[in-house]
Order: C-alpha cells, then structure tokens, then sequence
C-alpha cells in the first residue's frame, strides 16, 4: 500500500484528496496546513509519496524549500499540486525537485490517474 503525506493549506482540499487517496487504496499518513509541520512530520512518517501544494512553500526560500524536502524525504515521490497550470510554475516545480505536478482544477479521474501512476513509480523503486 502507498503511504502518502499530504500537504495543502486549504482543509476541503485535503479532505478532497484524502478521499481520493482512499478509493485508491492507498494510506493517508500524515498531514499538513503550513511548511513547518510538512517539513517537521512528513520524513518521520516513512511516506512513499507526498502530494505538496506549491503554495505552500515558503516565498523566501522558494525552490530551496522544496530541495530541502528531497534531503529530508529522498525516496520519496513528489507531487506538487498546482492551482493554476502555468508553463512556468511546471517548469519551477520540476527544477526544485519535484516528480510530477497535478493541476488543483482537474477532475477527480484525472487526479486519480495522476496518483496512480505515481504509485506504479513507487512499486517500482
């Protein structure tokens, strides 16, 4: 089963996620609303995955905060969730470490497929 730690400021959102996650058989192990808690709680939890909203990390540090995460989380795969889909955000989002994005506007099927091919990554590491 895939442990995923999920990371989001808004709670519907998680609570959107979590709900997903569940119907994929796979186990919420952690959550966070801020950068402090993800980056104190997500490496303790021997997560396989973690979904990261890209508002989340912290302005001033930026791509660092998210390379500190894969130091603190290397076998982790990361999955940034992004609310708006922007060349740009994609591009940053994949330089600062992350694995995959997924768009916040998708639709559940599409997240899900996301999430599950993510997973497949996972087994196969």
């Amino acid at each position: 089963m895939t442990r995923v730690y999920l990371a989001d400021t808004l709670l519907d959102e998680r609570s959107a996620l979590r709900l997903v996650l569940l119907d994929l058989n796979m186990e919420v192990v952690g959550e966070a609303a801020d950068w402090p808690t993800t980056l104190a709680n997500a490496p303790v939890t021997r997560l396989d995955m973690l979904l990261l909203e890209w508002n989340l990390l912290p302005t001033d540090l930026g791509v660092q905060a998210l390379a500190a995460l894969r130091v603190a989380c290397p076998n982790a795969i990361v999955i940034v969730l992004i609310s708006h889909l922007e060349e740009a955000r994609q591009r940053a989002a994949l330089s600062a470490g992350a694995d995959a994005f997924i768009s916040k506007s998708d639709t559940p099927e599409r997240v899900a497929l996301h999430l599950l091919l993510a997973a497949a990554r996972v087994q196969t590491l």
